[in-house]
């Protein structure tokens, strides 16, 4: 069997499954679509939002790209947090990273990506607001997770400045913006920030 019809044949496997638990299962997802969450994650195949948070198909509305950005000219981005905010109306907003992301350790070093750096540079000017914190840790590893911990608490800000956020706050008072990273090493997520409609920012220590 080839790779891909391993998928397939997982999917078929993957769907009995769900009728024989819940015969109406797929009907309820058919008819209606209600996330209570938008989760803004990397596109690493490792952080897979439904499994790591315990959640089922309908419950989570996800955009994906490399290291997590919320980059005010990315239509793409912007797209999915006016479908989640103003038609979905998702009262919580993840900002997810990961320790260990590569996107951020390949805007930590000097090397050249072709494309990819026109994206990483977003993540190289984080780094460089916060070059002294940067400089001074001397483990390479944990300096790269600090950056990751700096570059999801930037998307968060980035996100309580967008007018989709703003305009919502104002006249819904949703949604709740949160900035979380994930451990491959033990599977656990990390609460970093939290901020609310009335922009007051609840970090973690």
């Amino acid at each position: 069997m080839k790779s891909f019809e391993k998928l397939l044949a997982n999917n078929k496997r993957w769907a009995g499954e769900q009728v024989k638990a819940d015969p109406d299962f797929f009907k309820r997802l058919e008819a209606l679509q209600s996330p209570e969450f938008l989760w803004i994650g990397c596109s690493d195949s490792r952080v897979p939002a439904n499994q790591i948070t315990g959640t089922q198909p309908g419950e989570v509305f996800v955009h994906r790209n490399i290291a997590n950005l919320v980059i005010a000219t990315d239509l793409n981005a912007l797209s999915v947090l006016e479908f989640s905010v103003n038609y979905l109306k998702v009262k919580h907003i993840i900002v997810c990273g990961h320790y260990g992301c590569g996107g951020v350790q390949a805007a930590l070093s000097n090397a050249h990506y072709g494309l990819l750096d026109n994206w990483l540079i977003h993540i190289k000017n984080v780094a460089l607001a916060s070059k002294k914190e940067l400089d001074a840790i001397a483990d390479e590893k944990e300096r790269l997770n600090r950056l990751v911990e700096l570059n999801v608490l930037h998307q968060v800000e980035v996100l309580s400045k967008l007018d989709v956020i703003r305009n919502a706050w104002q006249a819904e008072q949703r949604p709740v913006l949160h900035g979380w990273v994930y451990s491959l090493s033990n599977g656990i997520i990390k609460p970093l920030t939290q901020l609310s409609p009335d922009k007051t920012p609840e970090t973690a220590p």
